[in-house]
């Protein structure tokens, strides 16, 4: 499983309207309205980068209202929360 933050900053300020329409892609599990220089971060986990690269690609960044973006790639994990049976593949 690979799990990135998606920096994005809005365009026209339709925050909550953008934030909708990313929930709606797979991969996407989480969408935090944040303060600072971008306006949303998007939790993604995919099952490898070829899903993440597409996701982006072809779903983040063509979506009305995406401005600019930032990538994160997570390579460790430090939770509390079993990761793996709520997102893992199987």
């Amino acid at each position: 499983m690979v799990t990135a933050f998606v920096l994005i900053q809005v365009q026209d300020k339709k925050v909550r309207e953008l934030a909708e329409q990313l929930l709606g892609f797979a991969g996407v599990t989480e969408v935090h309205v944040v303060a600072g220089e971008y306006d949303i971060v998007a939790v993604v986990r995919v099952a490898d980068n070829h899903d993440l690269s597409d996701l982006i690609t072809r779903r983040i960044v063509p979506a009305p209202g995406v401005g600019r973006t930032k990538t994160l790639f997570s390579l460790e994990c430090h939770s509390t929360y079993a990761l793996e049976a709520l997102f893992g593949s199987g």
